[in-house]
């Protein structure tokens, strides 16, 4: 069964009704913090990710914001900025940046929904997915990269490495 068939399409489904109803779905707490905007936390294997979920109807647009803390040494920022160019790079659907007076990484995206469409709820599962497996992804990187001393060449390396099999 597809995610759309958990839902009863009208024209009046409001697209944080859908990331409600994915949260609650998948167990990830969550605030709805206003009737536009959803607060939660996913779970990931290197931590937990921050997102916030806002609506625009002004812009037609879905904002997905995913943030984690990250606090790299002063010295380190020229590689951690060179690594966010390396990385976005290789991103399609979304962006890095780094807030650097909250100490957020933050992934962000906007799915626009010009002319009165409806988010679809795949498309807001694959908006979610995308945040957290890019962070998933390239958290190793930051990490070598802020701490490590590694060079943002050798730190990409890691991130775009395939794995196979398992640990």
């Amino acid at each position: 069964m597809s995610l759309s068939e958990d839902f009863q399409l009208a024209d009046d489904l409001h697209p944080i009704d859908i990331v409600e109803t994915l949260a609650e779905h998948n167990a990830w707490e969550f605030d709805r913090v206003t009737d536009d905007q959803i607060a939660m936390a996913v779970e990931g294997q290197w931590r937990t990710y921050s997102l916030t979920l806002a609506w625009s109807g002004r812009d037609e647009t879905l904002r997905l914001i995913c943030t984690f803390e990250m606090e790299p040494p002063a010295e380190r920022m020229p590689e951690v900025y060179a690594l966010l160019n390396l990385i976005n790079d290789e991103c399609w659907c979304g962006a890095f940046t780094f807030w650097a007076e909250q100490r957020l990484m933050v992934w962000r995206y906007g799915l626009a929904l010009s002319g009165g469409q409806i988010a679809s709820p795949e498309q807001v599962d694959r908006m979610i997915n995308a945040a957290v497996l890019g962070a998933e992804r390239f958290y190793p990187a930051f990490q070598l990269v802020a701490w490590g001393e590694s060079t943002p060449e050798a730190a990409m390396q890691v991130a775009i490495a395939e794995a196979y099999g398992r640990a």
